[in-house]
Parts: structure tokens; sequence; C-alpha cells
């Protein structure tokens, strides 16, 4: 039935170039051009069938399938780019009919096909490895096995396959003639791709070490990374900052390079603190009989009285001690029944983990006081949520810390500073005055 068509469109053609007055040696070349344009209406025709018709269809039913697997297919444009091999349906129907009357022309149609099948072949199998790489993503694992940089990996190496067909298509040669090449060009291709490939190399070694997942919040200060981690792919690991900025850190120097991963924590479930108060060293004292009737009273320091007043008396008894001198024998201080405090305290605090490391130490004494420590862990890993842990521990401390009759540590040429900024001040507005 083409054939006839063919036929017909060739004496409609020739018969009205013949009344229009074009000579015999014109008729035929303005023939194979009246052919190359029926050939690119047609095609046009079916790739507008395709688009508007068996897509639209084929959507309506993977919209009612239960599977989700298709709609990412759809999604990616699967099935939108094998779309296109439609015309070439069309192309070769013509070219078989017309091959005898206009071979030249045919074969140049057939090669520019050829090449346009090879690389809408390749735009559905890179549709393809991303619906692959979107379904991997739905599971679990891909946070810890991020495929992203192999998929880019197989895209580059179907890039190369398709150049080299392409080529041995043009060229007419054979594809073994251009892969005989690349090997002498092998020194040269190194060079260009050699970040390519250290970072193909990293990213091997990120994924089968787990140096780092999806999600990871990870610190490194070259970079001026200190976020999470929302994509690792060939070249480059994506990282989110805490101020929403993204930094791109290349995949080989999570290798060469060091960085912080704060992935045990956030699977520990614990946060911790490590802060420090600086108090005064001139408020430490030996707590007398008064102080300690007073610490008797508190909640979380009864039993610690008690043990203590206890243990120091029977030591100093053994000993025999000269109590009536203060400096005799064991005494308890105002800083270590406060040590004592906030270690009760923190115990007894529903936002600390109690199962990890909990210490009140005091640091070597400086220029600025004795540092009394808190080491602890909260239970909230929540960045928000630790901060006003934290902060409200921290409020407890520094109100109930005068109880002890301590004092916090200030730097008295600050404190200076400060009077003589106001007393300037003073003196300004009473000039003004």
């Amino acid at each position: 039935m083409h054939l006839l068509m063919i036929e017909f469109l060739d004496r409609f053609s020739e018969k009205v170039l013949s009344a229009i007055g074009f000579s015999a040696e014109m008729i035929y070349p303005l023939k194979a051009v009246f052919f190359v344009l029926v050939i690119i209406f047609f095609s046009w025709i079916a790739n507008w069938i395709a688009k508007q018709g068996i897509l639209v269809v084929l959507a309506k039913a993977i919209k009612r399938s239960s599977s989700k697997w298709d709609d990412i297919f759809f999604e990616k444009k699967v099935f939108s780019r094998m779309s296109h091999l439609l015309p070439v349906v069309v192309i070769f129907w013509f070219g078989r009919a017309l091959m005898s009357e206009y071979p030249g022309l045919i074969d140049a149609i057939y090669l520019i096909t050829n090449i346009y099948i090879i690389i809408v072949v390749m735009l559905v199998v890179y549709a393809v490895i991303n619906s692959v790489g979107a379904i991997y993503e739905k599971f679990d694992i891909s946070k810890s096995k991020p495929i992203k940089g192999f998929l880019q990996i197989l895209k580059i190496l179907i890039s190369f396959v398709v150049a080299i067909l392409i080529l041995s298509l043009v060229l007419g040669r054979s594809p073994l003639y251009f892969l005989t090449g690349l090997g002498a060009a092998s020194a040269v291709l190194l060079l260009i791709f050699k970040d390519t490939i250290l970072n193909f190399v990293g990213g091997v070694q990120v994924t089968s070490n787990n140096l780092v997942q999806i999600g990871d919040w990870i610190e490194m200060p070259k970079y001026g990374a200190d976020g999470d981690v929302i994509e690792i792919n060939l070249h480059a690991v994506l990282v989110q900052n805490w101020d929403r900025t993204i930094t791109t850190i290349p995949t080989y120097a999570l290798v060469t390079d060091s960085f912080k991963n704060w992935r045990g924590m956030v699977q520990s479930g614990g946060r911790r603190i490590k802060r420090a108060i600086n108090v005064d060293a001139r408020s430490i004292k030996i707590c007398d009989e008064e102080m300690l009737r007073k610490f008797e009273q508190v909640y979380y320091l009864k039993d610690y009285i008690r043990k203590k007043k206890e243990e120091i008396e029977k030591y100093n008894r053994e000993h025999e001690f000269d109590e009536s001198v203060l400096i005799n024998g064991r005494r308890l201080t105002n800083i270590g029944t406060f040590r004592a405090y906030v270690k009760n305290y923190l115990t007894n605090h529903p936002k600390i983990h109690n199962d990890m490391i909990m210490m009140v130490r005091q640091m070597a004494p400086s220029e600025k006081g004795v540092p009394l420590e808190i080491y602890a862990f909260t239970n909230d890993i929540d960045w928000v949520n630790y901060e006003a842990i934290q902060s409200d521990i921290f409020d407890h401390i520094l109100s109930r810390i005068s109880f002890f009759e301590l004092k916090v540590f200030q730097d008295p040429s600050e404190i200076t500073v400060s009077l003589g900024q106001v007393s300037t001040a003073k003196e300004q507005g009473k000039t003004k005055n």
C-alpha cells in the first residue's frame, strides 16, 4: 500500500512541477526535496500521535495502576523519550520505497536517522538510569550506600560508547578502530578526566567504608562546611549549612582531608554539654556549722551532707585531729558542696542522659578563677531543644551559686572599663547640660 502511495506522490509532484514549467533536469532534484518534506511532515505527524495519543493513554493507565515504579519511569520521561522512536518507523517506511530512485539521498537520510536512533536510545537509557536511581532512593539503604556516583560513571561510559558509534557511522570505520585509538590516547584522557577519576575512586571509598551518609551532619572548616549532607554524587558532596547555604566538597576530599562526622552523636541519642563556670577563688571557703545546717535543708544535698559529715567525723576522730582549729583534719567546702549539688541536680534532670558519662569537675585554676566544668549528655539531640536544655541548666546553676556563698569570676579590668565608660558618659551629659 505504501508503494502505491509513493507512486501517487511521485506522479503528482512530477505533474505539478511540469505544469509550473520546470525542465526535466530540475524536476528530479525538486522531487527529492519534495519527498524530504513529505518524510518530515509524516514524521511530525507520527511524533504528534505518540505524544498526544499513546502517551496520554499510557499516563492514564499508569495512574490507575497500584505500582509506584511505573510512575517514576513516567516522571523521568522514559516513555516520553521512547516516543521519539516512532518517527523512525515512518522514515524507514518511506526509505524502502524511495531507495531505488534516490539511493544517495536515502543513504544520507539513513545515516542521519541512525545517528538520531543512537542519541534517542542513549537518552532513553539515561532516563532508565535516573529512574533506577529514584527507585533506589526510596529504600533506607540509599542513605548509607548512595549509588548516584556510580550511575553518573555509567552515563559517562555510555556517552563514550555513543560517541564511538556515531564516529564509526560518519567516517565509515569499525568501532574497534576508535577503541584502539583510545588506548594510544589514554595518557591524554587520564589528564582530561583526572578529577572525574579521583572523585570516582573517592566515592567508592566513601561508600564502601561508610564514611558519609545522606543526612549526616559534618564539619569541614577547610571548605566552610558545617551542616547536613543532602547529596553525594560523582563529583561532589553537597552540604546544606545551618545558615541554609550550600557548600560543595569534592568527593575525593572526604578521603584525602580530615572532617568531623556527628553521626555517632545522632545514633547514640545523646548530645554533649561541656561548659564551665569560672568561680572566683576568693569566695571559696570551709563550711562552718551554720552553712552546713543551711545546706542540709536542700533537697539534693540532704543525704550527701549526712554521709559526708559521718565520714569526716570518723576520719578526724581516728586521726585525733584538734577540731578546734578549723584548718585541721578534713572539712567540707562550699565549692565541693556546690559541685555535689550540681551533680545530684543533673542526675535527677529529666533531659540528661544517665546512661552516658556525667561529671562535674574542677579544672586547673587560672587568672580567670577556678573553672567548674559540667560534662554531661542530653537525651534530646535536636539542636534547638539541646540549646534550650543547656541554657535552662546553666540558668539554674548561676542563680543558685550565691546560695553557697560563691561568686562567679568577672575580669576586674572589664569592670573597670565599664565603670570608666559610665563615668565618661555622665561627664559628657553634665557638659551638655
